[in-house]
């Protein structure tokens, strides 16, 4: 018994030992991933996983480890399980990364179904608006494909090449070729070693040696970079290292931060912090204005829509800056906006995975001349954009030419740069055609001569257009921003509809306008004041017509407007027939007006109904006089006559 006993006990310390063994490595895991050390992360869930220990957050944090890695069909594999097994946990981000994972993956119309459940999960999204206003974003991705002729940047290797931008006649780029680190600096987001900056000559004429910048780069990340245009001062983007020290914020996460530097005699040197920078937050992927005196950066500051958003910050001419100032929600989305690039036609290139793209990062690009915001912003197709990352892209308007970098397959690197000449400019001017009819909203008539006129969001009138004989129009309108659309005509209340930004397909608006006011009496006919048609009925018959169902919902409209009009449905048949029988045929056609009307809303109260027979012929189609069935239809109708 007392051996039992000693068994029993080994087996309760044991398996309480194993799960006290799993809680520490979840607990380790997790302090892995709030440090944004996702390679050492997903090796420590997977563990858990293969162990058999699963759990809606381990299953949420591998997906977003493996996503952030962009390890796009791993990552998908793991939101997968989560929502098949925790589906109540699953939330909004998460089913954006698990359909953008998707995407990536070239899985599109599985993609679109998870990113229709987001929209449903969280309807104010920005990410959630756009989709649903532009469910035909492949459409708009195909229109901009084909523009660009790609070829691999001969100077990339087995490592990362990235951030191109251009430096005199030649280019900097980002490597992690040849950092000289010891394995124990490697970068424990995606285990590679540090980043450095590198110059390369790319002109025929010049040595074509790639050397690694002096003076700027340290044991850490030297990233993204600028360079004004004399070349004599750099921006760039470094991890926050002082005093050969780096420094982390309060979670334990080394921030990055925009340096500038300047060349003197020959040698860089003056590094700066700049004052925008923080310890608790990054600021990064500098880009120059075209006239110098304007910084953009990508950062996560107080004040970022998403995980990090697209910030102006002015240059001052003794070189000060002013505060940064977020370019608002048309660029920016709830998810990743980075890499900014603006060309000297003030053409702003930036990727996102939060505007609809073909998965990842795809390069989008929008007109920020005048300082407006607010433009459309467009993808810019394939080649450039794949199922991958695409990002720092940077171009001239003069040359045509530009370069940017990509993980997709069949690179060199875990990251490669490519250069490429566009064959299409990307078309920003968008012009909508509109046409449509203005009417008379009760009696349905065309109303010539009236004016619709296209408002802009400022309230100035953009232009006017005049309906023809047959109440038509047609104009167009900049659908690159909202419009307002304004019907109007003497005698009548003016209508309008309101435009958003769009893809620019032909629009079809009809307005129908109210009259200003009704003059109208007691014992006046409702239908000839609104110029109604006649409603007739078929021989014999009280049902209503569709044609007669049609005007009758033009005096229902008209009853809604006023509500204390009381009417009277006087009903009437043709001579054929007893005298008798059309009196009680002509009460059913008014009882069975009145009646609809009742169906539709119309109070009781408000209505009366009367048959008349063949007592009140409109013709001479009288009792043993020979008439057409066209004349004898006359007869067969009904009045709205106005009581009170």
């Amino acid at each position: 018994m007392m051996k039992r006993l000693q068994l029993l006990l080994a087996l309760i310390i044991l398996i309480s030992w194993s799960g006290n063994a799993q809680e520490r490595l979840v607990t380790k895991g997790n302090e892995r991933y709030e440090e944004y050390s996702f390679s050492p992360a997903i090796d420590i869930y997977q563990r858990l996983l293969e162990k058999g220990f699963a759990s809606s957050d381990i299953l949420q944090k591998l997906g977003n480890s493996y996503y952030f890695n962009a390890d796009y069909e791993k990552a998908a594999e793991a939101y997968k399980r989560l929502t098949d097994e925790y589906p109540e946990d699953v939330g909004p981000e998460v089913l954006f990364r698990y359909g953008q994972s998707l995407r990536s993956l070239g899985e599109y119309t599985e993609a679109d179904e998870i990113m229709d459940k987001f929209a449903e999960a969280t309807s104010e999204d920005g990410r959630a608006g756009k989709f649903m206003t532009e469910k035909d974003y492949r459409d708009q991705i195909e229109r901009n494909s084909g523009r660009y002729d790609i070829a691999p940047f001969e100077f990339n290797s087995k490592y990362s090449e990235f951030a191109p931008t251009y430096y005199k006649s030649g280019l900097l780029f980002s490597s992690d070729r040849d950092t000289g680190n010891l394995a124990r600096y490697r970068h424990t987001w995606n285990s590679k070693d540090f980043l450095d900056l590198y110059k390369v000559n790319v002109d025929s004429a010049s040595s074509n040696t790639v050397i690694k910048l002096k003076n700027v780069n340290s044991r850490l990340h030297e990233s993204t970079s600028v360079s004004t245009k004399d070349g004599d001062t750099i921006y760039f983007t470094r991890n926050n290292f002082k005093d050969g020290k780096y420094i982390k914020d309060d979670n334990g996460v080394i921030r990055l931060k925009i340096f500038r530097a300047t060349l003197v005699d020959g040698e860089w040197g003056n590094l700066e912090d700049l004052p925008f920078n923080s310890d608790s937050y990054s600021v990064a992927h500098p880009a120059l204005g075209p006239d110098g005196k304007t910084l953009y950066v990508a950062s996560d500051m107080p004040g970022t829509r998403g995980a990090s958003d697209i910030f102006k910050i002015p240059i001052n001419a003794d070189g000060t800056f002013g505060t940064p100032v977020n370019l608002g929600d048309t660029v920016n989305t709830e998810a990743r906006e980075t890499f900014p690039y603006v060309t000297s036609e003030e053409i702003l290139y930036f990727s996102s995975d939060g505007h609809p793209g073909l998965g990842g990062l795809d390069v989008f690009a929008t007109k920020i001349a005048e300082n407006k915001y607010q433009r459309s912003v467009l993808n810019v197709g394939r080649p450039v954009n794949s199922k991958m990352d695409d990002f720092t892209f940077v171009f001239t308007e003069e040359s045509r030419k530009g370069y940017f970098a990509s993980n997709r397959r069949g690179g060199m690197g875990a990251d490669d740069i490519y250069s490429f000449v566009e064959s299409r400019p990307l078309v920003f001017e968008c012009i909508q055609p509109i046409t449509g009819t203005v009417r008379d909203k009760i009696s349905n008539e065309v109303l010539v001569g009236a004016t619709v006129k296209v408002i802009d969001e400022n309230n100035e009138e953009v232009l006017s257009a005049i309906t023809d004989d047959e109440g038509n129009y047609s104009l167009t309108c900049d659908c690159n921003q909202g419009n307002f659309v304004r019907a109007q005509t003497q005698g009548y209340v003016p209508a309008e509809e309101y435009l958003a930004r769009s893809d620019g397909k032909p629009r079809i608006m009809d307005f129908y306008l109210e009259r200003e006011k009704v003059t109208a009496g007691f014992g006046d006919d409702l239908a000839k004041l609104l110029q109604l048609s006649t409603i007739y009925f078929d021989f014999d018959r009280f049902n209503i017509r569709p044609d007669a169902e049609i005007e009758i919902q033009k005096v229902i409209a008209a009853m809604e407007k006023y509500p204390s009009l009381k009417i009277k449905a006087n009903s009437h048949t043709d001579s054929r027939g007893e005298d008798a029988y059309n009196l009680w045929l002509s009460q059913k056609r008014a009882e069975a007006t009145v009646n609809y009307m009742i169906s539709k809303g119309i109070a009781a109260d408000r209505l009366e109904g009367e048959g008349f027979g063949e007592t009140r012929l409109v013709n001479e189609c009288a009792n043993g006089v020979k008439c057409s069935k066209v004349d004898h239809e006359l007869n067969r109708r009904s009045e709205f006559i106005i009581i009170e």
